[in-house]
């Protein structure tokens, strides 16, 4: 039976006239009786491969999937659409059922978690009845070299080969040259079953951009952007920090979610969210894999995701119905400074994998071309040179050639011994002394007021730049040391070229002194001061000695959650760090 004989069942179950883009020539291999690994994007129509087929074909189509949240939301998909489907999930109750109807020939398809398809019973239902096929979705996650590699997908060989006439496809959204070949072997799909649908998803509007005020920069996207939503945070405490912040500022419906939440908390929100068509979720990376909601209008991250490949299939859950949708990243150099210090706990093996994906994460963030053509030529496609749907086709930034400026500043860390932050190095390099900075003689450093001007308001984003590239890494105080490449930026061997970044379009003129002023009223400001205050008592000290005013408004508005995040702002060096960082960071926490 080909593809085409299909398609009166496809309007009777599905209300569709025709197959998209390549789910024919999918359906055509199944039905075939054949090996496939189809790789089609977020809202190409993966699940109708295999529940066509489940309807078509003579026995029960086996579908093993991740999450449960995902099985259940297409088990109420498939039912609603006259399938007769069940799950077997550490959730559902009525196992003894669901095994019976399986026996008896009384279901279509059947939903099931990985380490639950690899136990020796559920071998046992398979040879009580011969399934019809068997659907790996999320096959990515069988591969080492995916984004998500989870080892109960290895596991699923030994099921698959006691059942080798049982046609097999695997499916994902997300998988580059590397991880797709990785696929094929561990799931023994001939090189020939693989199916390359593509990956541009041209309604999304992709935007990048430095982290510098997160709160208020996602206020003014989610005010442009009604609709459903989510932003990513990346961290449990600051999902609920965020969604507290934008439901204040926007006026909408923003709830959290993360594992930490019990899991009643978690459905209902996972519930409201799906139901919604406003709704907004701050959500660890924990949600979204198992939401299969098509009319989510944006998708942002408040920080670095995991990999290219994360970051696709992330914002790929916006516009899945095809309509304008947008995403947002906001960067900083510190998500670079965590994410190389997590490649020393992984196993040697995938350290090296783990480190290009994060080098092609810093490309993303920073280049000055189409940031569509980059993502789809890491996997492995030939693009048009400009999209015209991403930040940099539509306000092209200028690049500049940073290399001098770069070397200026790699020396300033070198001069003042690799352990002070960006503030101090940054205030040496334009000659900005103060009682600090002459106590440790650094205002008689070679290095001392050599940049200005221009050139001055480059030194933060080329921070950011340098540590993307491995040339500055961040000490575990705070303070910037060299990296792996910052010697060949040194020696002038490695060029830095970076976007020049935007000039404010506000005017200062029109600002008045507000940007400088204080918060009037801001809990967290009062107790940052009053902190200060304790402090500079203990130590016998003026309070602006422990922290400039400028200090703590910046904490009051990055709420760093870490020493970490906090030795990144200016101002806060190794030593403060050290010394006063946990009682901020105390502060910080309880407000």
């Amino acid at each position: 039976m080909s593809a085409d004989t299909l398609l009166p069942l496809l309007k009777s179950t599905f209300g569709f006239d025709a197959f998209r883009g390549r789910q024919a020539e999918v359906v055509g291999r199944v039905m075939a009786g054949e090996r496939t690994l189809a790789v089609m994007p977020t809202g190409a129509g993966k699940s109708l491969t295999y529940q066509l087929p489940a309807v078509a074909l003579d026995g029960c189509v086996v579908v093993v999937s991740p999450l449960i949240a995902l099985m259940h939301d297409q088990l109420r998909g498939a039912r609603a659409a006259g399938i007769r489907a069940a799950s077997l999930t550490s959730v559902d109750a009525d196992w003894a059922d669901t095994r019976q109807a399986y026996r008896d020939g009384g279901l279509d398809l059947l939903y099931i978690a990985p380490e639950r398809a690899t136990g020796e019973g559920f071998r046992s239902l398979m040879a009580a009845r011969r399934p019809a096929l068997f659907a790996i979705d999320e096959a990515h996650c069988v591969s080492e070299w995916g984004h998500d590699f989870r080892p109960d997908y290895r596991l699923l060989r030994p099921l698959l080969d006691a059942f080798p006439d049982v046609p097999r496809l695997a499916l994902t959204a997300t998988a580059d040259k590397h991880t797709r070949e990785d696929i094929l072997v561990q799931l023994g799909i001939p090189a020939e079953g693989l199916i390359l649908a593509g990956f541009d998803r041209p309604n999304i509007r992709y935007r990048v951009g430095p982290r510098v005020s997160p709160a208020r920069q996602l206020t003014d996207f989610i005010i442009a952007n009604p609709g459903p939503g989510i932003v990513y945070c990346p961290t449990r405490d600051g999902t609920e920090r965020m969604a507290e912040k934008l439901a204040a500022a926007t006026g909408r419906r923003v709830a959290a979610y993360h594992a930490g939440l019990d899991p009643e908390r978690r459905a209902q929100v996972q519930h409201d969210f799906v139901a919604s068509e406003d709704g907004i979720v701050t959500a660890t990376v924990a949600f979204g894999m198992g939401i299969d909601k098509p009319d989510v209008r944006f998708v942002a991250h408040a920080g670095l995701p995991k990999s290219i490949e994360s970051y696709y299939q992330e914002t790929g859950r916006a516009g899945r119905d095809g309509d304008p949708a947008e995403a947002l990243m906001l960067w900083g150099a510190e998500d670079f400074a965590r994410a190389r210090m997590r490649l020393g706990e992984l196993p040697d093996a995938r350290i090296a994998g783990e480190r290009a994906r994060l080098n092609a994460l810093a490309a993303l963030v920073e280049t000055v071309e189409c940031r569509r053509a980059l993502l789809l030529r890491h996997f492995g496609e030939v693009p048009p040179e400009r999209c015209g749907n991403c930040d940099n086709c539509l306000d092209p930034p200028r690049q500049v050639d940073a290399t001098v400026l770069a070397q200026k500043l790699l020396s300033a860390v070198y001069r003042t011994g690799q352990s002070y932050g960006a503030g101090h190095v940054e205030a040496v390099l334009t000659g900005r002394s103060d009682e600090r900075i002459a106590s440790r003689g650094h205002d008689k450093l070679s290095v001392f007021g050599i940049v200005e001007g221009e050139e001055a308001r480059l030194i933060k984003p080329l921070v950011r730049t340098l540590v993307a590239r491995e040339a500055l890494e961040t000490t575990e105080h705070g303070g910037l040391m060299f990296g792996p490449a910052g010697r060949a930026v040194m020696k002038g061997e490695t060029p830095v070229l970076m976007a020049e970044p935007p000039v404010k379009r506000t005017q200062r003129a029109s600002r008045g002194d507000r940007a400088e002023a204080n918060p009037v009223g801001d809990p967290l400001f009062d107790a940052l001061r009053a902190m200060r205050r304790e402090l500079a008592a203990e130590a016998q000290v003026p309070p602006y000695v422990i922290f400039h005013d400028a200090v703590l408004r910046a904490m009051a508005n990055e709420r760093p959650a870490t020493r970490s995040e906090l030795g990144t702002i200016p101002g806060v060096g190794a030593r403060k760090l050290e010394a006063w960082g946990d009682a901020f960071l105390d502060v910080i926490r309880q407000h």
